[in-house]
Formats: C-alpha cells, sequence, structure tokens
C-alpha cells in the first residue's frame, strides 16, 4: 500500500515585483496557512517519510513550515526541478521514480498541473486545489510505479479555508 498526499504551496507574495516567479516568497497568509495545514495534518496521523517539492521558494518555503508540524527534517526535503513547471505526466514521472521502500510520500507543487495530476489518479473528482490544499490518496500496490486511479483510494481533500 502506498499513501500520496498532493499538496499545492501556501499563499505567495505578488508584492516583490523585481523577483522571478521561481523566487517569489510566501506572504503573510501563506506564512499562516502552512503550519496550519501541518497541523490539520498531524492529528490525521499523517507522517511522510519522503517529500518531494518543487525548487521554486514558495514550494520549499510550505515544504518546511508543514514538515516541521509533522517532525520532518527540512534537510531531507528533496528537490525536483521538473516540479515546476511540469505537467501531470510530470508529475506523476516524479512520484514513479520514488524508491519502493517508502510508503508515504508528500508531493509539493504548482497548479494547474497538481490539480490535474490529483484528478488523474483520484477515484474521486477534485475542484482546483486551493494554496495549501492537499488531495490524500492511498493505492493498492508494492511499488510507486504501479499507481493509477485503477488501484487508488480516496482518503480526504482538505485545505485551510475550512478552518476559519
Amino acid at each position: 500500500m502506498k499513501t500520496l498526499y498532493i499538496l499545492r504551496h501556501a499563499k505567495s507574495s505578488w508584492e516583490f515585483e523585481e523577483l522571478s516567479d521561481h523566487d517569489r516568497p510566501l506572504n503573510k497568509r501563506g506564512r499562516n496557512d502552512a503550519p496550519l495545514i501541518g497541523r490539520e495534518l498531524s492529528s490525521r496521523g499523517v507522517s511522510p517519510e519522503l517529500i518531494i517539492s518543487s525548487p521554486a521558494v514558495r514550494a520549499i518555503s510550505t515544504a518546511t513550515l508543514v514538515g516541521k508540524e509533522l517532525g520532518y527534517d527540512p534537510d531531507d526535503i528533496t528537490i525536483d526541478d521538473r516540479i515546476y513547471g511540469g505537467d501531470k505526466n510530470t508529475l506523476l514521472e516524479v512520484v514513479q521514480e520514488t524508491p519502493v521502500e517508502y510508503e508515504t510520500v508528500m508531493l509539493i507543487g504548482h497548479n494547474e498541473a497538481l490539480t490535474e495530476f490529483a484528478n488523474m489518479l483520484s477515484p474521486e473528482v477534485v475542484g482546483s486545489i486551493p494554496t495549501a490544499g492537499v488531495v490524500a490518496l492511498a493505492f493498492n500496490c508494492e511499488s510507486w510505479y504501479e499507481i493509477s486511479r485503477d488501484n487508488a483510494e480516496f482518503l480526504f481533500y482538505d485545505f485551510p479555508k475550512n478552518y476559519e
């Protein structure tokens, strides 16, 4: 059994026009929402063995803040350049390449690819994933290469606005 948490980065800032899209930081709401969703995931017993993040500043910051709430060492976050700008098939490749010994993985990235990826795998339709939103899926398989909608179970879909 494999469990995948598909997490969109928290809300980012558009305040710094001189920064590239890649370098945009989280804004105040994002800095609050990432730990919030991390605490909610922790209360559900979520404990990823591997966190894979986009290299974008906002994604790494989200990974760090969520990971902290889950007891995950930020130095262990795996950065995969393909996530930034990648499509749903690229995200599938990233996950399929995960070593078989990992049972629980969290993937942190960007829309629209992230929502398309979740819908490609989920037996239930997921709307556009909001910032700091997470979709959890379990797969009845031994290898990450085998994950598909056919062996997927929808676990939950959560996001910070559920707690306002």
